[in-house]
């Protein structure tokens, strides 16, 4: 099937690039606040703040330890925080009529580079990496793919955790006895078993995402960062192989319940979707992974967000967490359950120096290849904001269309 890719993108840009959309700020006035590079930031600020934190990534699992450390040691600073957490389809309903009006109701925003790419569409956030990089000095510790993951916020926002992603296969090991190691072997075990592989939509899906940008690359396409005219073979290898699939859930959760309940035996997965879900019996734990051959890495971070309109007191107070954050003491926190695996952005954040809970549990239900390919195998960034919404827009009407499984 050849795949329609001049077209004009119009209504179903806007709509993907919502779907990328987060937003937060902090309580204001009904009327604009001053821009960020007329505000008198002082190195702590005039009283303790609370901070109102709206997630969209996740994030809360892998850093709240950080925080309410934090918290607990600097209660000058920081008195309090708030959690709340929404999917990325609502991060511009939520936070552009704050920025508009002024009247903030979110300080900071923890996001994927979905929530921060929209953003910047925006000219929603603060860009407090361009303006405020010497009050985060330790971003200069960055893991050199963290590193290059921040070179994706345009100076608009700070990575606080980092994974390499994936893609990598997992499986089920009762129903699969040759596991597919290439593309193309995928391909030929989906037509051999119709209906039993599948993945999410990638717009609202990590693993999906991962699954859609890693493909170029195992199939050498001729620019596996340009969707529109660089993708031919992934467009049209995910044609043919959509053949065999019965159907795509609007959202990881569902796929893991079809791995859980049999009707699924292989899915594409990232380290931290194969870890976690196993750790806490939302799949059996007897489920398997297994990596492509040669396969590149694609990165993936969270990111720290500070919508515009944000006061002296609160930004000042928001820069001093983000370098207590990325300590590698503290950054430690994120292995966590292994969600984000392995999760830390800094270098020396080592997982002697993470909590025993989290040792333990990696002991049981990480892989012993993982830490030798993530160091042997190439990593590379997702695509740049505007080349990711042609994927997702693409996908949706070219390859998704008339099989969505809502939750």
């Amino acid at each position: 099937m050849a795949i329609r890719r001049s077209v004009a993108y119009g209504a179903a840009l806007v709509t993907a690039t919502a779907l990328a959309l987060t937003g937060c700020t902090a309580p204001g006035s009904a009327t604009p606040a001053p821009s960020s590079d007329t505000l008198e930031v002082p190195d702590t600020p005039s009283e303790p703040v609370t901070l109102n934190i709206l997630d969209v990534a996740g994030n809360q699992q892998l850093t709240e330890g950080m925080i309410n450390s934090f918290v607990e040691e600097y209660p000058d600073v920081i008195s309090g925080v708030t959690w709340e957490s929404a999917g990325s389809p609502d991060l511009v309903g939520t936070i552009k009529p704050q920025v508009s009006t002024g009247n903030l109701s979110i300080d900071l925003v923890f996001s994927g580079t979905d929530g921060l790419s929209a953003g910047i569409a925006q000219d929603l956030w603060i860009p407090i990496a361009e303006e405020f990089g010497d009050r985060v000095s330790n971003q200069e510790n960055y893991l050199e793919p963290a590193a290059a993951m921040q070179e994706l916020a345009e100076g608009q926002g700070i990575v606080v955790t980092y994974y390499p992603s994936g893609p990598i296969l997992q499986y089920n090991p009762d129903t699969v006895s040759d596991v597919p190691s290439t593309p193309e072997e995928l391909l030929e075990w989906a037509e051999a078993n119709p209906g039993k592989f599948g993945y999410a939509r990638p717009a609202n899906s990590g693993p999906g995402r991962t699954f859609l940008q890693g493909l170029p690359y195992l199939l050498g396409d001729s620019d596996p960062s340009d969707p529109v005219d660089g993708w031919d073979k992934t467009w049209a290898y995910l044609s043919e192989l959509g053949q065999y699939v019965s159907d795509y859930p609007t959202g990881t959760g569902q796929v893991v319940s079809k791995v859980a309940d049999g009707s699924w035996d292989i899915v594409p997965s990232t380290t931290g979707w194969d870890i976690q879900p196993r750790a806490t019996a939302q799949m059996p734990a007897t489920i398997e992974a297994a990596p492509f051959d040669d396969f590149t890495w694609i990165t993936d971070a969270h990111y720290a967000l500070v919508p515009k309109g944000q006061s002296a007191d609160k930004l000042s107070a928001i820069l001093l967490l983000l370098q207590y954050m990325l300590t590698p003491e503290i950054n430690a926190i994120a292995y966590d359950k292994g969600y984000f695996y392995p999760g830390p952005a800094v270098e020396g954040a080592t997982l002697d120096l993470a909590p025993q809970e989290s040792q333990d549990l990696l002991a049981e239900f990480s892989r012993d290849w993982y830490d030798d390919l993530i160091e042997s195998n190439p990593k590379a960034t997702p695509l740049e904001a505007d080349a990711l919404v042609k994927a997702f827009d693409i996908w949706d009407r070219e390859i998704g269309a008339g099989k969505y499984e809502e939750k």
